[in-house]
């Protein structure tokens, strides 16, 4: 599978390059007495994820079928996203939620989509 991922109508659809992904963990921290702390990772799946991606410069119908699928998920229902894996010299695929998008309209018939997508971790 190559980096993205499969919408309503079975179509692979690939995020423009310069995808950014933020990770930060969550942790119980216990302070102490001159400065001194103890941390502790907050669950089992600590590490909260998301996926800043665009799709720029597409035709109306690509992003109207991309909007579309954003829209039918309702950031309730997981998908699979496939991203680059350094640690695999490959790819991984995630489940994420898509809590947010915009759609720009940019020239003639070409149109744009930012999204955010959350990484959640369930089957």
């Amino acid at each position: 599978m190559a980096i993205g991922f499969t919408d309503l109508t079975s179509t692979v659809r690939r995020p423009d390059k310069m995808m950014q992904a933020q990770s930060s963990p969550t942790i119980l921290t216990a302070k102490f007495g001159d400065g001194y702390e103890q941390r502790l990772a907050k669950g089992i799946n600590n590490l909260k994820q998301s996926y800043s991606v665009s799709f720029a410069n597409r035709t109306k119908e690509e992003i109207d079928d991309i909007t579309a699928f954003f829209a039918s998920k309702g950031a309730v229902s997981n998908f699979s996203f496939t991203i680059p894996d350094s640690n695999n010299s490959g790819e991984t695929t995630i489940k994420v939620v898509c809590d947010s998008w915009s759609q720009a309209y940019t020239t003639g018939d070409y149109y744009g989509c930012s999204a955010t997508f959350r990484r959640v971790y369930e089957s």
